[in-house]
C-alpha cells in the first residue's frame, strides 16, 4: 500500500499573497470643506453650549438618582432617568447610562416596596 503524502495548507499550486492581511490599515485623509467665516464661530458656540448642557444635566441627573435610592423614589427616579437620557445625547454617555440606571431602579424598586410599607 502506498503511504499517502501529505499536504500542507496553505496548498503548493496556490500562490496567494498574504501581505495584505499582516499590513497595517491604509491611513485616509479627512479634507473638510470651507465654512464662511461669520457661520463657523457659532456653530462652535452652539457645539460648547450643548455639551456643558449635556455635562451639567448628566451630574443633576446623577444626584437625583442617588437621592431617588433613599428618598421620593417616583418622584426624584424619572427625574434622574429622564436628565439621564438628555445627557446621554447631548455626549455624556457615562454619567447618563448611570443616571438612567439608577433612576429606572429606584422606580421599580418603589413598586416592589410599596406592598411592604402599607
Amino acid at each position: 500500500m502506498k503511504k499517502r503524502e501529505r499536504v500542507d495548507y496553505p496548498r503548493r499550486e496556490h500562490r496567494e499573497e498574504y501581505g495584505a492581511e499582516v499590513a497595517p490599515p491604509a491611513s485616509v485623509v479627512r479634507t473638510e470643506r470651507a465654512e464662511p467665516a461669520a457661520a463657523a464661530p457659532e456653530k462652535h458656540e452652539a457645539d460648547r453650549v450643548m455639551e456643558s448642557t449635556g455635562k451639567v444635566s448628566g451630574y443633576i441627573g446623577l444626584a437625583c438618582g442617588i437621592a431617588s435610592l433613599f428618598m421620593w423614589s417616583i418622584v426624584l427616579g424619572p427625574a434622574a432617568a429622564v436628565l439621564g437620557y438628555y445627557a446621554y445625547v447631548n455626549g455624556r454617555k457615562t454619567a447618563g447610562a448611570w443616571s438612567i440606571g439608577l433612576g429606572a431602579l429606584a422606580t421599580i424598586s418603589y413598586f416592589f416596596m410599596i406592598p411592604f410599607a402599607r
